[in-house]
């Protein structure tokens, strides 16, 4: 087991029966919700208004709550029995998307109803997840956490891209409201999951009484900046989205445009991507057991740049179904081996607080590498966001070399 190194863990393999297999099915099917959404709200964004400015800000809605509440929603997680928190969560956002489902039908949902949507549910998210983080190694167990993260992001890639998605125009044909609806169904029955999990909360220390929000956020901040690992791996994941945001802002441009692949090959770079995102949940615990977690971080983290310079260099649709395949998968085993050394290094009693904090820093680097996106294609060309990705994935890869070799050694 993985404790405090980069030494390889053995295979513990996580039990579908019991606390994890509802675990995963509730995730599974909340994800299924979110892609209903996710890809209907745009549509319906455009049909309420014509400003450009209002339908980015329904985007926006999906960040800044993260940047406001995001500690927030860590503390209470750490405080609370995190199931309990969980399902309630998942109660009032199925109340919530019931209630926009039936404005759609009627028509009366406006731009403004959809954007404090948006909001209020993603606030109520950074407590979800952050729940969510530090409940899973009581459910699983500290050797099994590889393989849990894997095939819970696995599950949800699977649903999210190649269920949910591609069943939303016909969702729209039974009628407009029908994705909001079965978005709020899907969250009653992620609730009723959570809510029969035996699992046992994680023992935590008696807090002192009186003991204020802000002095738990600080403590959970200052068990991440301890960590000399964790610490480099937050900071290095922050810059990476910073590039990822620029590339996603700008990727049907670098298609459609630098490429003239058309909607075809747009199509085709996501698809694959997608393909790439799933393979990477299905080999991310072999791989970590094969070359530990901090070295697997680091060819990871070199098999994107590759594959962002590629995709900037090479003036190819082969070349950009490869390169994004290739950083589809590089990045999922990113993801689960990031999370999975969070919740091993970090004490039960703060998980909910340090998942709090790395989650909250590095999606502040999403919103501005997407404005940074804009501006370089804008200024020096299509394919710019791509290449300049690839520098900060190699600036971000830089701060992880000291804490990985202190890992390693």
């Amino acid at each position: 087991m993985i404790q405090r190194g980069g030494e390889r863990a053995p295979a513990a393999v996580p039990a579908w029966r019991g606390g994890f297999g509802r675990l995963w099915a509730a995730a599974v099917v909340s994800r299924f919700g979110d892609a209903l959404r996710g890809a209907a709200l745009p549509l319906l964004a455009v049909s309420l208004t014509d400003s450009p400015v209002l339908v980015s800000l329904v985007t926006a809605c999906g960040f800044l709550p993260w940047l406001l509440f995001g500690l927030i929603g860590g503390a209470i997680a750490d405080r609370v029995d995190q199931r309990r928190a969980m399902w309630v969560v998942d109660g009032v956002r199925a109340a919530l998307m019931a209630g926009f489902a039936f404005a759609v039908w009627t028509g009366h949902a406006t731009i403004g109803l959809l954007l404090a949507l948006g909001f209020a549910l993603t606030t109520l998210q950074t407590l979800f997840d952050n729940a969510a983080t530090a409940l899973l190694p009581s459910v699983v167990g500290q050797e099994a956490l590889g393989r849990a993260n894997a095939r819970l992001m696995t599950g949800q890639e699977v649903m999210g891209r190649f269920v949910g998605a591609p069943l939303v125009p016909v969702l729209l044909g039974l009628g407009a409201a029908m994705p909001y609806a079965a978005d709020a169904a899907t969250y009653l029955i992620a609730a009723a999951l959570v809510g029969s999990l035996g699992a046992a909360p994680a023992e935590r220390a008696p807090r002192p009484p009186g003991r204020s929000i802000r002095r738990d956020m600080a403590e959970g901040i200052g068990v991440l900046w301890r960590d000399r690992l964790l610490r480099a791996l937050c900071a290095s994941t922050m810059l990476c989205n910073i590039g990822i945001g620029a590339l996603i802002a700008t990727l049907v441009l670098h298609i459609t445009g630098w490429l003239d692949a058309g909607n075809t090959g747009y199509a085709a770079v996501i698809t694959v991507y997608g393909i790439g995102s799933v393979t990477g949940g299905l080999v991310a615990a072999r791989l970590t057991e094969w070359l530990g977690r901090t070295r697997v971080i680091m060819v990871c983290g070199t098999v994107q740049i590759g594959a962002l310079t590629a995709l900037g260099a090479i003036r190819s649709l082969s070349a950009a179904v490869a390169a994004m395949g290739l950083f589809g998968l590089a990045g999922i085993v990113w993801n689960v081996t990031q999370v999975t050394m969070m919740q091993q290094r970090s004490p039960a009693e703060t998980l909910g607080r340090v998942s709090a904090a790395f989650r909250t820093l590095s999606i502040a680097g999403a919103p501005l590498g997407a404005l940074l996106g804009g501006v370089m294609a804008a200024a020096w060309g299509l394919n710019t966001p791509a290449l300049g990705a690839a520098v900060l994935f190699a600036c971000g890869l830089a701060p992880l070399v000291p804490g990985m070799r202190t890992a390693i050694n």
